[in-house]
């Protein structure tokens, strides 16, 4: 069990509430104190590739490692980000901020074996992050610090699938097959998720008339 306090910690991070890059900087502080560190790694990567997608900027080593291991090669339909594995993470009260820090971060998605609340499930979404569903003959699988290719996942998601097949890339680059879930999303929470917010649905609704 992961909580929404141990996801993003209360008390003396109550006088941040109005600033979210300082506040993320606390994410999982108590359970897993490297995680910010390599939220911030993965989030360096995507700007890199965005440079170089936008501006034909040369890669870093890094960057091309990573994403030598993606099945599309035009970057420009590539994105790189953070996650989070947890058992059974969002017990605890309805902290959005639990949710929204991992965004701040660069955070894409959210993978476990259940989702203790649907309030907490609702604010992934709500933030543009994919909350999967894991079976637990898997968990061993998800190592911190390794990369995890999820191909197709928009046109996954567009069409309704509730699984697909991913793979996970370890740090000495072996590939470890995984099929991960994402059973009942609604019609509107794949449009938030493909709009990539709440805010950005309603903006795409708005602009329909």
């Amino acid at each position: 069990m992961t909580t929404t306090d141990e996801l993003i910690p209360s008390g003396e991070t109550s006088s941040l509430r109005s600033n979210p890059i300082k506040l993320a900087q606390f994410a999982l502080s108590r359970k897993d104190p490297k995680y910010v560190g390599r939220a911030h790694e993965a989030q360096a990567l995507e700007d890199e590739r965005r440079e170089a997608a936008e501006n034909k900027a040369e890669l870093s080593a890094a960057a091309k490692s990573v994403l030598a291991h993606a099945s599309e090669s035009d970057i420009s339909k590539i994105a790189l980000g953070s996650c989070i594995f947890a058992v059974k993470p969002g017990d605890g009260s309805a902290r959005e901020q639990a949710a929204s820090s991992q965004k701040v971060l660069g955070g894409q998605a959210n993978f476990a074996e259940e989702y203790a609340t649907k309030r907490y499930r609702s604010n992934l979404i709500n933030w543009g992050m994919i909350p999967f569903i894991v079976d637990p003959a898997d968990r061993d699988k998800f190592k911190p610090g390794e990369w995890l290719c999820l191909p197709g996942i928009r046109r996954a998601v567009r069409d309704g699938k509730e699984e697909t097949a991913a793979w996970i890339i370890s740090e000495d680059g072996h590939e470890k097959s995984i099929t991960v879930k994402m059973p009942g999303l609604a019609p509107e929470d794949r449009e938030i998720l493909l709009a990539g917010c709440l805010m950005n649905y309603y903006a795409e609704q708005n602009a329909k008339g």
